[in-house]
């Protein structure tokens, strides 16, 4: 018998929330992340106020500059319960 995560939604969060609630944990402006990233500052603005969807390139280069996994910005809000297969 395997364990596994299944994954359920905690909390409600956009994909542009979650850039913008990491961005200010680190203490970055969103022009410090746009130079860190090679992303425009204008279009990381548009993603974390939902006008831009993130897409995967913007996730991965997003990713890199917050030291964190693309997932965590593709799927904000989720979280792993451990459950056993049967």
């Amino acid at each position: 018998m395997k364990d596994f995560r299944k994954a359920k939604q905690r909390i409600k969060v956009s994909p542009g929330e979650s850039v913008r609630i990491l961005r200010e944990l680190q203490e970055l402006s969103q022009n410090q992340l746009s130079e860190r990233a090679g992303i425009p500052q204008s279009t990381i603005s548009a993603i974390e106020s939902g006008r831009v969807n993130l897409g995967v390139e913007r996730a991965k280069a997003l990713a890199r500059a917050l030291k964190c996994h693309p997932a965590v910005l593709v799927f904000p809000g989720w979280d792993t319960a451990k459950e056993s297969a049967a």
